[in-house]
């Protein structure tokens, strides 16, 4: 028998994280990341994280406790000094690279969070013989975070190469990073992915709130997709 290779996973327990995981399983073992940084709803994260890596039957999983975030603060997904945007606005129409002209960078970026994500990734995928870290980071169609764009990831690439063991290899792994998001739930549905295991509202913890950004983005692909988003909301705005 073959053994395949492991692939190390960041799993949110988001949509994107999700249907990475399930593109990774189809030619990797996997061993799940997943990081608590001090996330409004970090609680019903770590819940999705848990049931997604249930339905893959995956035992090697990491949680990395990050809460120096909220130390950090600068971002309205840790600091509770800053509201959560919400944006109907975000429905008139799809995003040119994940921003609109003259928007700033949203408040609840988060700075330089995917490079602490990646570097734990890494570290990890090096202790246990990994030989890929993937993450779910989207550049079309998303908020418009500077951490989500390839030429990071490109960059990110050139660190692994050059601050791991010279027998290491470590490929970085962004298989979502140029599909919109309604593509993403096409190919996530075609796979098998749990998506009603998945959360994505940057608010709500018992029903997601339907209004932020990310709540947004998640329901306005879902139409796009023809399929109707099996998470429960508090409410829906109508596109």
């Amino acid at each position: 028998m073959t053994t395949k290779p492991k692939a190390v996973v960041l799993l949110s327990g988001g949509m994107d994280s999700c249907v990475t995981a399930a593109l990774a399983a189809q030619q990797n073992s996997l061993a799940l990341v997943h990081a608590s940084y001090g996330q409004r709803t970090e609680r019903r994260e770590r819940q999705a994280f848990d049931a997604i890596a249930d339905f893959f039957g995956v035992r090697d999983r990491l949680v990395a406790r990050l809460g120096h975030f909220r130390d950090i603060g600068g971002s309205a997904l840790t600091d509770p000094a800053l509201a959560v945007p919400e944006r109907e606005s975000l429905l008139d129409g799809p995003p040119s690279g994940g921003t609109r002209a003259g928007d700033a960078i949203p408040v609840t970026y988060v700075p330089f969070r995917n490079a602490h994500f990646l570097s734990i990734a890494v570290s990890w995928a090096e202790a246990i013989g990994g030989t890929s870290v993937w993450i779910g980071a989207v550049a079309e169609d998303s908020s418009g975070y500077p951490d989500c764009r390839p030429e990071y990831y490109r960059a990110f690439q050139e660190l692994v190469r050059a601050g791991t063991k010279p027998e290491t290899r470590i490929e970085i792994a962004t298989p979502v990073i140029q599909m919109r998001k309604s593509d993403i739930i096409r190919r996530g549905i075609e796979l098998g992915a749990p998506l009603h295991l998945s959360w994505s509202c940057y608010q709500g913890e018992q029903e997601a709130c339907g209004a932020c950004d990310s709540c947004l983005l998640r329901l306005r692909a879902f139409e796009e997709a023809g399929v109707t988003d099996p998470i429960p909301y508090r409410a829906r705005v109508a596109g």
